[in-house]
């Protein structure tokens, strides 16, 4: 986790987002922009159109080696030693107990080359165990992998939207792609250049809709902003803040490290159990994974309401006059104009369906229990 005594930290990026009138706020150490215009603008220009995100606060880790692939297979819950070059995978950093250190995507950009992505806060947390497992694995004599924490060397800018195919394709400088971008499919990586430097564009994202992800040295990050920004322009790119981004991740189902992932919660809790390749060779975590859940162990699920008084991370969720769970995020929803929240319920009171209230600041709302995610985008 990120120290909260140090002094927060700013992008590359910072005077652009000062000269476009950003608002900051503090978040995994790093102050980062909120909003520049309005939450509700830059939410509904990424649902219509497109917003561009500055994300350079991920953290970023080189892992290399004969061995790369199945040190990730050790490492991490997921098996990524078969997944293909050029695609990339969801995966999770479990601790030894089978909790959630982080949440992070990786790319195989070789055979023998992985890029691991990680939350801006759990950069440490995720150096430490990636580190740590790599002597273990060269140990117990299953091979070698270096892993390097590259986090300084670049920065990731995010387009995202219904037309960020377009605004890519239409960014002068961005050249020698090794395929056109209608031939990238989601949750795979394409490399190329710009400005003579590397670029990888991913297509993937944390908002629900279709788009990309901008790896790039940060000293070719501002050049490249200044690009996407002209040439998505004319096609209503907007520049986007944490705040729209929260509120898109939430309407689609997403997890947020804090929220709804931690090290007390186990994969299957929060509905990820699919991620976990259980039936795998040994990994970290496996053996904390093994012993049984209580039955009673909250799950994570969608809650709906009516009116405009939303259920906020921490408002108790009841079932008449029973407490049985809590929220972990909540907000009015732009896009569907009605309160909806992701919360942790005991399994009795799961169901799709359920009625249940939340209690906001001492007025009982009505809830049903949903199905995640809220939205999506080809239902739109």
């Amino acid at each position: 986790m990120s120290d909260p005594t140090a002094d927060p930290r700013y992008t590359s990026l910072r005077a652009r987002h000062e000269a476009l009138g950003a608002s900051f706020t503090d978040f995994g150490g790093w102050m980062m922009p909120v909003r520049y215009t309005s939450d509700l603008a830059e939410h509904h220009a990424v649902r219509t159109a497109a917003g561009l995100f500055d994300i350079s606060h991920m953290a970023e880790f080189i892992v290399e080696g004969d061995g790369a692939g199945a040190f990730l297979d050790y490492a991490l819950a997921g098996r990524l030693s078969t997944m293909p070059v050029g695609k990339a995978k969801y995966s999770l950093v479990l601790a030894a107990s089978g909790g959630i250190v982080d949440d992070v995507i990786v790319y195989r950009l070789d055979e023998g080359w992985f890029l691991v992505i990680s939350n801006a806060g759990n950069r440490e947390a995720v150096a430490t165990a990636l580190a740590e497992r790599a002597a273990d694995f060269a140990a117990i004599g299953q091979g070698v992998a270096a892993v390097e924490d590259a986090s300084d060397s670049f920065a990731l800018i995010a387009v995202q939207g219904p037309v960020a195919r377009q605004i890519v394709e239409a960014t002068p400088g961005i050249e020698g792609l090794e395929r056109a971008l209608t031939d990238v499919p989601y949750y795979a990586a394409v490399r190329g250049e710009f400005g003579g430097e590397a670029l990888l564009i991913a297509r993937t994202g944390y908002t629900g809709e279709d788009g990309y992800e901008l790896m790039i040295p940060v000293a070719a990050a501002g050049a490249l902003w200044d690009a996407l920004l002209d040439a998505g322009a004319p096609l209503g790119l907007v520049p986007a803040g944490l705040a729209a981004r929260d509120t898109l991740r939430l309407e689609a189902g997403m997890p947020l490290y804090g929220h709804e992932l931690s090290l007390d919660i186990v994969p299957a809790q929060a509905g990820l159990g699919r991620v976990v390749a259980i039936d795998k060779g040994e990994f970290v975590g496996k053996a904390g994974l093994a012993s049984v859940v209580a039955a009673d162990a909250p799950v994570l699920v969608g809650l709906v309401a009516d009116g405009k008084r939303a259920g906020r991370a921490g408002y108790e969720v009841y079932a008449g006059d029973e407490r049985v769970g809590e929220i972990t995020s909540g907000a009015l929803s732009p896009t569907l104009q009605h309160p909806i929240a992701m919360a942790f319920v005991s399994p009795a009171h799961s169901a799709p369906g359920t009625d249940l209230t939340i209690d906001v600041r001492g007025t009982r709302i009505p809830a049903t229990v949903a199905t995640l995610p809220f939205y999506k985008r080809n239902a739109k």
